[in-house]
């Protein structure tokens, strides 16, 4: 009889077309089977009405929730459900998958050991920034964004970081990212990759009017301020590719680390650099003619 350590367990994703639907079914039998309690979201009610719950429900009965997609599903439910400290298991359906561990052909033994124990939690931390002095504050886990909003226009931004000022650039933007954020748009940038169990948030500015502008990487704990000093540009502020907000001259964007953090549920074989070796292809060997 497998030792259970999760006795509620909800699937979610973005979707629910056919790949989606089967991974989701797939889950089903293999959980009910051992006798764990299955719940599913609402994008996958149409699977069984009768096992849908909201998202307040989740948030308040959830032992584990299992994303099935790529990285963008993951993104999603870490915001929706692992920032209120529920565990996040993710299946991967995507591209790149560096949040989304499980491949398809691995669900029934890796979902098996999970439920029984045999897991590791990775802590992600996730980033809060509010403009100016209002108290909504926007969530990201992978990076925080102020662009100029168009393509070939520079927006000018001075940086404080805990109010010490460090520089005024003008460039096409600056990107303040994660480690896990490090992989993402970051490393699109030119950023380095950064280790999830490094404390630090980088700094990096995109496309800079300057011949020596470098990432710069501060502790996790550093209150990061951008001043806006552009007045034709419309600036934007962007959160994980979402939550366009506009920016003027004279707003300022405060960035600093949530108190929550993201607990990513692993097979125990997970390796980050076996992962960046088969997704950045770090080993890939020189074809010859």
């Amino acid at each position: 009889m497998v030792k259970k350590v999760f006795k509620k367990v909800v699937l979610t994703s973005k979707f629910c077309n056919k790949d989606v639907t089967d991974i989701a079914l797939q889950c089903i039998e293999v959980l009910t089977n051992i006798g764990i309690e299955v719940a599913v979201t609402s994008e996958l009610k149409q699977i069984d009405k009768k096992l849908y719950i909201d998202k307040l429900k989740v948030i308040r009965t959830a032992d584990l929730v299992i994303s099935i997609g790529g990285d963008g599903t993951m993104l999603d439910s870490a915001k929706n459900y692992g920032f209120h400290s529920i565990p996040i298991l993710g299946i991967n359906l995507g591209n790149l998958g560096f949040l989304t561990d499980i491949q398809p052909e691995n669900i029934n033994n890796s979902l098996l050991d999970i439920v029984s124990g045999k897991y590791t939690v990775d802590k992600r931390i996730f980033l809060e920034a509010k403009i100016n002095e209002r108290k909504k504050k926007f969530i990201a886990l992978n990076e925080v964004i102020i662009h100029s909003g168009s393509i070939a226009q520079l927006t000018e931004y001075e940086v404080y970081i805990n109010e010490t000022y460090v520089y005024k650039q003008r460039a096409d933007g600056l990107i303040v990212s994660t480690p896990t954020g490090s992989t993402a748009y970051s490393l699109s940038g030119g950023g380095p990759i950064v280790h999830p169990s490094v404390n630090a948030i980088t700094i990096l500015p995109m496309l800079s009017h300057s011949v020596s502008t470098s990432p710069l990487l501060v502790k996790d704990t550093s209150k990061v301020s951008i001043n806006i000093l552009s007045e034709r540009i419309n600036s934007e502020l962007c959160l994980d590719s979402h939550n366009k907000l506009p920016l003027k001259k004279g707003d300022t964007v405060s960035i600093n680390k949530s108190k929550n953090q993201l607990h990513l549920i692993h097979p125990k074989d997970h390796n980050f650099y076996a992962g960046c070796r088969s997704k950045l292809g770090w080993s890939a060997g020189v074809i010859s003619n």
